[in-house]
């Protein structure tokens, strides 16, 4: 029962930043999980079963809010679900942990980027089509290899690119909920076909994923409203030292300080 309790808080705070920063519950969950000693492949299992509840209820927050870009949505869903099933099949195969660099310096530039672009005047413009696939494929990729990484890769991309904080994180977080149904199909065609050799222990994580489940359904409908009304310089300084602080404990965790 203090698991569940523990992990229902967990995934409270994790889908109340995820859902109104557009970002963070995967880092979040997965970063607990591993934690108590979770392995990795089964850390990602786990938080993409949970995301299947999550990120259906924040979609609905935003689709109810009007936060979604339709045309973007269409544009970026079937390359963030090609990028998953990738990361997926990939991650029960070899260590993804050689990656962890990467997106560290990644996502520390942008970060920053975001934080200093702020200070400017935001601009509406659509997003240039030619960004979408490539942020799409690694977003995806990223998270499920990864155990996270679609908001942090996928928002940050597309406001960096100049799209509309509003629309960026509803239509991100909507999109979400595809990307979590591939990559978890992906785990179980892994499972059942004998590629994931390790993989039947997941169901000992059982009271932890429960847990996620409840406290972030629990939080996602105040996504969408909050979205929708904050302001979007407030919005863009939110993310922005958000992913910088992501990367930062990336990279304790990379110099073995944490």
């Amino acid at each position: 029962m203090e698991e569940f309790v523990l992990f229902a808080v967990v995934g409270f705070l994790a889908q109340a930043v995820d859902g109104a920063l557009g970002m963070a519950y995967g880092v979040i969950s997965t970063t607990t999980l591993l934690a108590f000693g979770v392995p990795p492949a089964h850390a990602s299992a786990s938080v993409h079963a949970a995301e299947l509840f999550t990120t259906a209820a924040s979609g609905s927050a935003h689709l109810y809010h009007r936060n979604i870009d339709w045309k973007l949505f269409w544009r970026l869903a079937p390359f963030g679900i090609a990028g998953g099933c990738l990361g997926a099949y990939v991650l029960t195969s070899i260590d993804a942990g050689v990656m962890k660099p990467v997106v560290t310096a990644y996502l520390s530039l942008v970060g920053a980027w975001l934080v200093l672009r702020s200070f400017r005047r935001i601009p509406g413009k659509p997003v240039h089509a030619a960004i979408v696939p490539p942020l799409g494929l690694c977003g995806g990729f990223l998270d499920a290899a990864g155990g996270g990484g679609w908001g942090p890769i996928v928002t940050t991309g597309l406001l960096g690119a100049g799209g509309t904080p509003r629309y960026v994180i509803g239509t991100v977080n909507a999109a979400e909920f595809l990307i979590t149904l591939s990559v978890s199909l992906t785990f179980l065609l892994a499972l059942v076909s004998g590629h994931w050799s390790d993989g039947g222990d997941v169901t000992e994580h059982l009271t932890a994923v429960a847990g996620l489940i409840v406290g972030g359904v629990f939080a996602a409908p105040l996504a969408g409203f909050m979205v929708k009304n904050l302001d979007e310089t407030l919005l863009l300084r939110l993310v922005g030292s958000l992913i910088v602080l992501i990367a930062g404990w990336q990279l304790l965790q990379l110099l073995g300080l944490v």
